[in-house]
């Protein structure tokens, strides 16, 4: 597929409200000591599945809410992203997402709008919404210059640069799933906020943690992905 137009809005949170979530074998990945989650609101667009495209599923929204982690391998790390819930407007999406990857998916109306800042329109603008109770919640934002690319070292490259993914099975074993893009542009200049009552999707604890104001927000131009099929680790 392709990931395009990522709004990521970052939050700093207290450690121990990850910690039931961790998948075994990962360990929290820490940006400067700090836990974060993030929101993220993208576009799948050109989604095939094992080289199939799937009529009326190949261009849709997403909006997750995911934290980070780290593998030990020989050569060193493996760190990736951990799913607390994903939104997607298409139920064969959800489906498969939970039935191969045990991923939390849940269904729900969706719309969005995007544009990249332009010499005649020097605001570019970011929005996700999804319909709940029959009330829209939702990712809106703004963006201004141009897409940057990442700053080594940056809160940026770490956010964007987690290239594996990590669920726990319901046996309690943690499936394992590599993610390949290349590195993103992003939008340092932006500004996230999110709208609406978000402890009906994520719950009282994360619902409060993100009605804050985020930490730091950013939009990534995005770029094709694939998606490698998952490998269920062995119990170290």
């Amino acid at each position: 597929a392709e990931w395009r137009w990522l709004a990521m809005l970052n939050y700093e949170v207290d450690p121990q409200l990850l910690q039931p979530l961790i998948p075994s074998g990962t360990e929290l990945d820490l940006w400067e000591g700090r836990a974060l989650i993030s929101v993220v609101g993208f576009r799948f667009l050109k989604t095939r599945l094992g080289g199939w495209a799937i009529p009326g599923h190949q261009n849709f929204d997403e909006v997750n809410l995911r934290f980070y982690v780290r593998r030990r391998v020989v050569d060193g790390w493996r760190r990736g992203v951990v799913f607390v819930r994903e939104i997607a407007p298409r139920r064969a999406v959800v489906w498969v997402a939970r039935t191969i990857y045990n991923e939390n998916y849940v269904y729900f109306p969706m719309r969005s709008q995007h544009s990249s800042p332009a010499p005649d329109v020097p605001v570019g603008r970011v929005t996700y919404e999804w319909r709940v109770k029959g009330s829209w919640r939702g990712v809106h934002g703004r963006m201004t210059g141009d897409a940057q690319p990442l700053t080594p070292g940056s809160e940026a490259e770490f956010i964007t640069e987690h290239y594996w993914g990590y669920a726990r099975q319901r046996d309690g074993s943690t499936m394992e799933y590599q993610v390949d893009h290349p590195p993103w542009k992003v939008w340092p200049e932006a500004t996230l906020s999110l709208t609406g009552n978000m402890t009906d999707v994520y719950g009282q604890d994360f619902g409060r943690a993100i009605a804050r104001p985020p930490a730091s927000t950013l939009v990534a131009e995005g770029s094709a992905v694939v998606v490698r099929r998952g490998v269920k680790l062995r119990p170290e």
